[in-house]
């Protein structure tokens, strides 16, 4: 699995770390637009959201809610608003 940004649209766009083999605190908040918030996949891969993101009115990804769902890392009723970015954790510091 490589590293993708889902948009709230439903547009996926492979992303790399602009500095080294890690993602930095400021670039995890400029892609979903705030805040971070992280939500465990699996034993290798995290889901990066906007902490704030219900509580800013954004739009529901339906994409990263149904990967979420599949995961069993939200709860049934639950989703994800916003930009959301799926990484390997080793590549988030």
């Amino acid at each position: 699995m490589k590293n993708y940004i889902i948009n709230a649209n439903g547009v996926k766009t492979e992303v790399t770390p602009k500095f080294g083999n890690s993602f930095t605190l400021e670039e995890l908040q400029e892609y979903v637009g705030g805040y971070i918030e992280i939500v465990r996949l699996t034993d290798k891969f995290l889901m990066v959201v906007n902490e704030e993101g219900k509580l800013l009115n954004l739009p529901f990804n339906s994409e990263a809610t149904d990967i979420a769902r599949q995961h069993k890392a939200i709860y049934p009723h639950d989703m994800i608003v916003g930009n959301a970015l799926i990484a390997k954790e080793s590549m988030i510091d």
